[in-house]
């Protein structure tokens, strides 16, 4: 995809810190990390939204994503990591490449869970609730 900065790490046509690599896979540091160690996991095809990966592809990403975890850590000496994907603009998706996030996170950093980042929660009833899983499990 031209003019996608993922698509030219993955193609090696400008430089990436890669830190792990399968046949459809890259994981690179961030260069504006949140934190030592903050890791980026993408498919090397271009997809924007996470519905558009396949099923096998989508096996082999978070595959390297449980496996680069507790490198991660290890490498940073990190207590903990969040990991988290921003699908789509309103998500906060700011790179138009399906990637997952790997977010190192150590005692007394300051940083939030990750409730923190929707805003404003609903207050919402045991029938709007109903309805929400019943849409979703159709």
């Amino acid at each position: 995809m031209p003019d996608c900065i993922f698509c030219a790490i993955a193609s090696g046509d400008i430089p990436g810190r890669v830190v792990h690599e399968t046949e459809h896979t890259l994981a690179f540091l961030d260069v504006n990390p949140l934190a030592s160690g903050h890791t980026l996991v993408i498919p090397k095809d271009h997809y924007e939204r996470l519905d558009e990966v396949p099923a096998e592809l989508s096996e082999e990403l978070f595959g390297a994503v449980s496996e680069l975890v507790p490198r991660v850590e290890d490498a940073v000496d990190a207590d903990a990591t969040n990991v988290g994907i921003n699908n789509g603009p309103a998500a906060g998706q700011e790179v138009d490449h399906v990637h997952i996030h790997i977010v190192p996170r150590f005692e007394g950093d300051g940083g939030a869970p990750i409730h923190a980042v929707a805003g404003e929660r609903p207050d919402l009833s045991d029938d709007e609730m109903d309805d929400i899983e019943a849409a979703i499990s159709a």
